[in-house]
């Protein structure tokens, strides 16, 4: 690594930053309800969920692949691009975790690399395809996330209608330990990959590699990085999708953990960069509005889907802003 640039060290600087911001900013993912539950404490929650995370990370490199490739260009891009792209994501992650909203990690970053991509050289430097490929996976992973989680309650309900509270209650908190488990692993083996796929985009771009494929001393720091950002947790959106969308018991927190985990470990394994804060939100309303509608409480879901749609623009603006910035002085 001694011939490399000092933006480069840059880059890989800001994505193992982003690493550790989506960690913290999405620590909620993977803990709120079980934390909401009183299954796990606040501490032991986000410890186990970091070390689950950086386990998760190892899973697979099908979505760094992704992201390095399939979003922008690598061969029309250069480190000022990227830098812009990952300040934008940064930035807008730190803003909704000031807020106390879940947006999506995810959604920041895409916007990002396509705000920077397209000012620096148009709509020729982003991938359609591919950028396509993800947008429909962003959409259709909520709602299959709100679906799966939906039907699993309705099944739990009938299956344990006769069983008495307390002996359900006492399974349900131990059920719940492993889907939490599941939860922050499928976490760390979607969103990890985002940084991952920054920094091969910037070494294939800057001729460091030959190929997509993610060098391991890559997949380890990224793993980390997330790990810890996970383990500090973002309490404000804990607070917000642990107990502000609806009143959870742990068996709804296992229902709503077991159907995103699901959506996520197979859009990992497919190579599809969703949002895992979309999909626990979505699964989150999807438990909660089995025994009645009003018991999902819309007033603060209204504000969590602004923020959604604000995502995307927000971090591709502040991206802009960015690269016009950088490209005065660099």
């Amino acid at each position: 690594m001694a011939d490399f640039s000092i933006l480069l060290f840059l880059v890989i600087a800001l994505a193992l930053l982003f690493d550790f911001s989506n960690g913290w900013h999405d620590s909620a993912n993977a803990v709120a309800t079980v934390i909401s539950t009183r299954v796990l404490s606040p501490l032991t929650a986000v410890l186990f969920a970091g070390v689950l995370n950086v386990a998760g990370a190892f899973m697979s490199t099908a979505v760094a692949k992704m992201v390095g490739k399939g979003i922008i260009d690598p061969g029309a891009v250069n480190d000022v691009v990227i830098i812009a792209a990952l300040g934008g994501a940064i930035i807008w992650n730190f803003i909704t975790l000031n807020m106390g909203l879940p947006s999506s990690s995810s959604h920041a970053l895409i916007g990002g690399m396509v705000g920077a991509g397209f000012i620096h050289g148009g709509i020729s430097v982003l991938q359609v395809a591919g950028l396509l490929k993800v947008l429909k996976a962003m959409v259709f992973s909520p709602f299959f996330g709100f679906l799966i989680a939906f039907i699993l309650m309705v099944v739990l309900s009938w299956m344990f209608f006769r069983t008495q509270r307390g002996v359900a209650m006492v399974l349900f908190r131990k059920l719940q330990l492993v889907s939490a488990g599941f939860m922050a692993l499928s976490h760390g083996a979607n969103d990890a990959q985002k940084a991952m796929g920054i920094i091969t985009l910037a070494l294939l771009s800057a001729g460091h590699i030959p190929s997509a494929e993610v060098p391991q001393w890559v997949i380890v720091s990224c793993a980390l990085a997330m790990g810890l950002g996970t383990a500090l947790g973002g309490w404000k959106i804990i607070r917000t999708l642990g107990m502000g969308i609806a009143k959870l018991e742990p068996v709804h927190g296992f229902a709503a953990e077991t159907g995103a985990a699901a959506v996520l470990m197979a859009t990992a394994h497919i190579g599809l960069p969703v949002s895992t804060t979309h999909t626990i939100t979505s699964s989150v309303m999807g438990v909660g509005a089995v025994n009645r509608l009003s018991a999902v409480r819309w007033g603060v879901t209204r504000r969590i889907v602004y923020a959604w749609l604000c995502t995307l623009p927000g971090a591709a603006l502040l991206a802009i802003l960015l690269y016009l910035i950088l490209s005065a002085f660099l």
